[in-house]
């Protein structure tokens, strides 16, 4: 997965709040908290953007869809497969 975060931008502090068990595993594991939190974050960006895209296109979709039921897929006579 890339990253979607321009790395040339600079870090920002945050005032960030973590159960202690978990803070106990990280030091244990050696992670890095700010690197995790970051990659979390654009994951969840990158699902939450996927999901608006796929309501906004919704209509289109399934437009497409009913057209392939009824006429079948493009070049579909063509295939090997």
């Amino acid at each position: 997965m890339r990253r979607r975060s321009d790395q040339r931008v600079l870090k920002k502090a945050t005032n960030l709040s973590t159960n202690s068990d978990l803070s106990e595993k990280t030091a244990r594991l050696k992670a890095k908290i700010s690197a995790t939190r970051e990659k979390a974050l654009e994951e969840k960006f990158a699902e939450s953007e996927a999901e608006q895209w796929q309501r906004e296109n919704s209509n289109a979709i399934k437009a497409y869809n009913d057209a392939v039921a009824e006429h079948g897929c493009f070049a579909e006579k063509y295939k090997t497969f």
